[in-house]
């Protein structure tokens, strides 16, 4: 009976050695740094980033404003002149939230431009990880730099270099 529960579990070690899966390496940011569109499309999304982070600042810099005038004038302002001040600086501070929603939400300008100009980049960079797993029969590849439990991995089993030359970036 022992010699066959060894033998059962010599088999089946030997027939998961058997089956050893292959794992890759890629590094999307190094992947990214080496493709001059997402390089346009990063420096594009900066300036956009910018842009509406000063109008976003100017209208809470407005609403701060506001509240001082207030703070400052509040003794000499009757109780509805305070009322009414302090209504302008809620509805300017709202719309200083709004604006921000706008460009930075979930749903905003600046995830629009993502999607715009990063997605078909990364589709690509998918399309050619997936092509290139099935052409060396990769069982899983692992994105380095979104996968931060990984302390060291083998450079063989990098690809990222693979991946270039096959979105046509020669390294």
């Amino acid at each position: 009976m022992r010699k066959s529960v060894l033998l059962i579990m010599l088999l089946f070690a030997v027939g998961m050695t058997a089956n050893a899966q292959k794992f890759a390496l890629i590094d999307t940011e190094y992947i990214m740094k080496n493709i001059p569109a997402a390089q346009s499309a990063n420096e594009q999304m900066q300036e956009a980033t910018k842009k509406y982070q000063g109008e976003v600042e100017v209208l809470a810099k407005t609403a701060q404003k506001m509240f001082q005038d207030y703070q400052a004038k509040s003794s000499t302002l009757s109780a509805t002149q305070k009322t009414k001040k302090e209504d302008e600086i809620v509805a300017k501070e709202k719309e200083a939230a709004e604006l921000k929603r706008k460009y930075f939400g979930p749903e905003g300008e600046l995830a629009k431009m993502r999607d715009k100009l990063l997605t078909p980049i990364q589709d690509d960079i998918y399309e050619a990880v997936k092509a290139i797993s099935q052409q060396h029969g990769y069982d899983m590849v692992v994105d380095r730099a979104s996968a931060a439990g990984i302390i060291f991995a083998n450079p063989r089993i990098d690809i990222s270099d693979e991946i270039l030359r096959r979105l046509g970036y020669s390294n």
